[in-house]
């Protein structure tokens, strides 16, 4: 059997333009759930990642207004509260799409903290916007108060950012690893997971967000997965994208990725960490490869049919 480790986008846990309530992101979840078991159902096994911004975002803004009334939360403890948040509309929504299809296969989410070195780059210069947008005033109150790293936002008012550190290692990989030999689909390293440093032998949380696609590629390493699989909002990675001679690609190499990354064609926020992702998972053992397709479109991306597939 195939083991692929599936990457999902925002856009497989909230559709865009819709009002943010929990119904309509089970709503939107319920659809990924079928194209989720298409996979299962064709023989694939499969392990599922997922992002969390807006989600993340959405319980930061509400531990902020009540802060009034109640403490805030502190944001690794809030990003733990998005993964079990996902994580459960995720396992009940693909668990009753098995049981429609009469598949016998458990589904389990497991919160994961994923450890990062407090010496990474990024928390000397954090730059990864999360929470609401404060004036001025507000801004440098909590610079003050909470020690927050506060910047201007394209004109839009004050945000808070935090550092993007790189993955070092799955604290729990070892249970999912054992979760996944029994048979069962396991939804891990959720919006990156949980960040953590190490210290003294112990574990501390820290406020960080881990891309979920770097995130996804150490966990697919480590589960010695066949196939990455991110799927996003696109069918296939482009060059020269939005333009008249824009060039959807069927198959990339990794030379190939790493000339278009030198000729700028791959912006930073969206396709360029999903391209580093999916090298680097390439280039980690002989045989591996990747695959970048839209979320409606991923059956047939793994039959060669749709996608980008990179080796």
């Amino acid at each position: 059997m195939k083991k692929i480790v599936v990457a999902l986008g925002g856009n497989a846990l909230q559709a865009k333009g819709m009002e943010a309530t929990a119904e309509n992101q089970l709503n939107v979840i319920r659809e990924t759930s079928k194209y989720m078991v298409d996979m299962i159902e064709d023989g694939y096994e499969v392990v599922l990642a997922h992002g969390n911004g807006p989600q993340v975002g959405r319980i930061v803004i509400q531990n902020e207004v009540a802060d009034s009334e109640t403490p805030a939360m502190p944001f690794d403890v809030c990003g733990a509260m998005s993964q079990g948040m996902i994580g459960y509309h995720l396992q009940q929504s693909i668990g009753d799409e098995l049981r429609t299809r009469g598949i016998n296969k458990n589904v389990v989410s497991v919160v994961t903290q994923v450890v990062v070195d407090k010496e990474d780059e990024g928390f000397k210069n954090p730059r990864k916007p999360i929470g609401p947008f404060y004036n001025e005033e507000e801004s440098k109150r909590l610079e003050s108060e909470k020690g927050y790293v506060m910047v201007e936002d394209s004109g839009r008012g004050y945000r808070r950012v935090v550092a993007s550190p790189v993955p070092v290692e799955i604290v729990e990989i070892d249970t999912v690893k054992t979760l996944v030999e029994a048979g069962n689909v396991v939804i891990t390293v959720g919006g990156g997971g949980v960040p953590v440093i190490k210290e003294d032998g112990n574990l501390k949380g820290v406020a960080a967000v881990i891309d979920k696609d770097l995130a996804s590629e150490k966990l697919a390493e480590d589960l010695d997965a066949d196939q990455l699989v991110i799927l996003t909002a696109v069918e296939k990675v482009s060059i020269n994208f939005g333009k008249e001679n824009q060039e959807d690609l069927d198959v990339m190499t990794v030379e190939n990725a790493k000339q278009y990354i030198e000729e700028g064609h791959f912006a930073p926020g969206s396709m360029l960490p999903k391209v580093k992702a999916v090298m680097k998972f390439v280039e980690s053992k002989e045989g591996r490869t990747a695959l970048i397709a839209s979320l409606d479109k991923a059956k047939d991306a793994l039959k060669g049919k749709s996608g980008t597939l990179v080796k």
